[in-house]
């Protein structure tokens, strides 16, 4: 299913963290809901990339600290199980997560799934070969998945985060970004040194208006909107009209 943007509402950040704010706090859908939704959606959007299976295919799920690197290491789950060869690489140590994303992690841990700290990893321009990862050949990933940074961004990405965009974007395998390209302003649409620059997005609940910008089309890529469960009464309390936007499925493509 696909529709114009034009017929969608768009938000603002402003918006949006009113939005997660409503979810949790009015109607009490907690944010570790959110994430299995978000990732459960992006996971079904990495596995139609793809070609609809993903078994023995090498994904390097690249994670923020914050609820978008939650999100994704809930789809990091779904594709391992799915057979995928997953591996997450954080921009910050297992150990200074905190609350759901912490959550994710331990999950990870305990399902065995290689997990990267900043510490451990050695990006060149071709290869992942990661210390953590020296019994393996190093090998070009099939699918690169960006959850550094959400529409919580402030100002230009810099260290771990940095150094992962600027690797990622010089690899030769598609890279699909949930919510936003990490480096990209979502309200403004204003790309910053470095931003991924993705061959497509799943952004979440609506579009951010940054998304729909010109200027901003070269780092979005295809766009692709997904259903994390907001009540259509809480769009209603703001003011905001949604059409009945997943009735056939919880994806949909944006067209610009």
């Amino acid at each position: 299913m696909s529709s114009n943007h034009k017929s969608i509402p768009a938000l603002t950040t402003i918006q949006m963290i009113e939005v997660d704010r409503a979810m949790t706090e009015d109607y009490h859908i907690e944010l570790i809901q959110m994430m299995e939704n978000a990732g459960r959606n992006f996971a079904e959007l990495a596995r139609r990339w793809l070609g609809g299976t993903v078994k023995g295919q090498g994904v390097v799920v690249l994670c923020g600290s914050g609820n978008n690197g939650g999100g994704r290491m809930t789809a990091a789950r779904r594709l391992h199980n799915w057979r995928a060869d997953v591996t997450v690489a954080l921009t910050k140590s297992a150990d200074e997560l905190r609350g759901v994303p912490a959550h994710q992690c331990d999950i990870l841990r305990r399902m065995r799934i290689p997990i990267l700290e900043p510490a451990s990893l050695r990006f060149d321009n071709a290869h992942y070969s990661p210390d953590a990862l020296r019994e393996r050949k190093p090998s070009t990933p099939s699918l690169i998945l960006d959850a550094i940074i959400g529409y919580s961004l402030r100002g230009a990405p810099g260290g771990a985060a940095a150094d992962l965009i600027h690797w990622a974007n010089k690899q030769n395998a598609p890279i699909l970004s949930l919510d936003a390209p990490s480096g990209l302003e979502v309200t403004s649409g204003e790309a910053h040194d470095p931003t991924i620059r993705a061959t497509a997005t799943l952004t979440l609940a609506l579009p951010k208006q940054g998304l729909l910008t010109p200027q901003s089309a070269a780092y979005v890529g295809d766009l692709y909107l997904a259903d994390i469960s907001v009540p259509s009464e809480l769009y209603a309390r703001m003011g905001i009209i949604v059409p009945n936007l997943f009735g056939e499925s919880e994806i949909m493509r944006v067209t610009l």
